[in-house]
């Protein structure tokens, strides 16, 4: 009967460590941020793949960047001369899939929001291919050809990943990235991006 009761107290004590590794466990699961968001499906902290957007809130906007090149037209254009407007900027270069199934919501886009300066950011291609992609699909703003430099992308080092193209910016009126877009945009998510830029 002792050897019995025993062999009970012991199976009990056995049962009783498990269920305190088992908490702990959860209780490190539960603690885990990126865990938790993982399990959530809401894909902060890490990228999720092409498409996925970024928010920037005012307070952790890293500094206006200053920027500037020349476009497929030869002409000069750079941060100074677009102060005070929202910008979207666009890095994409005519032989990129998304960058061309894109182009017909950007222009969409580009005319719901006249006063917003859309701007290119070509990563590869001439002067010359990028005119005839803005003749082919209506483009009517400016690209920068950064082919060469890669000045452009270098300015937005941290927030622009290289391999990530289209990638898309939203730029406030202060010079600050309040948003990004990483791979093909969705017109309805940019249109929100842009209006709330112009309404900060």
């Amino acid at each position: 009967m002792r050897k019995y009761q025993r062999a009970l107290l012991n199976g009990a004590f056995v049962l009783m460590i498990i269920a305190v590794i088992i908490a702990s466990l959860t209780g490190c699961a539960a603690n885990d941020g990126l865990a938790s968001q993982f399990k959530a499906g809401d894909n902060k902290n890490y990228i999720a793949g092409d498409g996925s957007v970024t928010e920037f809130a005012e307070a952790n906007r890293k500094p206006a960047v200053v920027w500037s090149g020349l476009t497929e037209g030869g002409q000069e254009l750079g941060s100074e001369q677009l102060a005070g407007k929202v910008v979207v900027m666009n890095y994409w270069y005519a032989g990129c899939a998304p960058c061309r199934a894109e182009a017909p919501d950007l222009v969409a886009l580009a005319k719901k929001y006249p006063d917003v300066q859309f701007v290119g950011v070509n990563v590869r291609d001439t002067a010359e291919t990028a005119l005839a992609f803005d003749r082919n699909f209506n483009i009517t703003w400016p690209s920068i050809i950064d082919a060469k430099t890669g000045s452009v992308l270098l300015a937005f080092t941290g927030i622009v990943t290289p391999q990530a193209v289209p990638t898309t910016l939203v730029i406030g009126k202060d010079g600050k990235v309040a948003a990004r877009v990483l791979g093909r945009i969705d017109q309805s998510i940019l249109g929100t991006l842009i209006k709330t830029a112009i309404e900060e």
